[in-house]
């Protein structure tokens, strides 16, 4: 069994854990809990009632949060042809093949996130194994494979968030910092949520969300109630 520390045992014992809270009780709970010398990620955490064997049920997609995530991110964008849009759009890096090339044999990883135009996918696929595992890997469906690189690297700047679920039904999302005022932190949580929500898989029966949950890096989580939701 997991030992807690100090702290986290006394935050615990503030969260009745019979109780399911709204949006706006559990973001201030999580806040007054986060006693850390450091700015907590605040993460939102959600079991979904999804068939994870099934293709069509699997949830990847990505969302800009209306006040963004409070983190910085670095971004590589793969490409032949939009290098100089890429850079005027502020990618921190910026390069095709020698990209690819360079984290295969250097096994760099000095960035957040990858952004990739169409023609360089058959490449990158070729170091899936490696970007795969660490949730590096463009997609299409999270807005990081595209022709609109300008696009891209604008939204992620402004707050973009990547989410998949895990092979247990459960999405994870950071949706800010305990900095973040109250209100922020509760309209990027609905927002998010709702995101999801609306992405709900056609071949879903029955109750789609079983559980929602936030929580700070190092605080215990806090259960929200769902009739808050869409």
């Amino acid at each position: 069994m997991k030992r807690r520390g100090h702290v986290y045992v006394e935050a615990s014992k503030q969260v009745d854990k019979q109780r399911a809270y709204s949006p706006a009780e559990a973001v201030k709970l999580v806040k007054s809990l986060s006693k850390r010398k450091f700015d907590e990620t605040i993460d939102v955490a959600m079991n979904l009632n999804i068939n994870t064997t099934k293709s069509d049920q699997q949830i990847r997609s990505s969302f800009t949060l209306p006040h963004g995530t409070g983190k910085t991110k670095k971004i590589l964008v793969v490409t032949k042809t939009q290098g100089e849009k890429a850079k005027k759009a502020g990618a921190d890096y910026v390069g095709a093949e020698e990209m690819v090339e360079k984290i295969e044999k250097e096994n760099w990883f000095d960035y957040d996130t990858i952004v990739a135009t169409p023609e360089m996918m058959v490449a990158l696929g070729k170091i899936g194994k490696i970007l795969g595992p660490k949730g590096l890997m463009p997609n299409p469906k999270s807005g990081t494979v595209t022709t609109n690189v300008t696009g891209a690297i604008e939204n992620i700047k402004k707050g973009m968030i990547e989410y998949r679920s895990d092979s247990y039904g459960n999405v994870h999302a950071m949706i800010g910092k305990s900095s973040f005022d109250e209100k922020k932190l509760e309209e990027n949580l609905v927002a998010f949520v709702n995101e999801v929500i609306k992405n709900k898989p056609t071949g879903v029966k029955g109750t789609f969300v079983k559980n929602i949950t936030i929580s700070s890096t190092m605080g215990p989580s806090v259960k929200l109630d769902l009739t808050y939701f869409n």
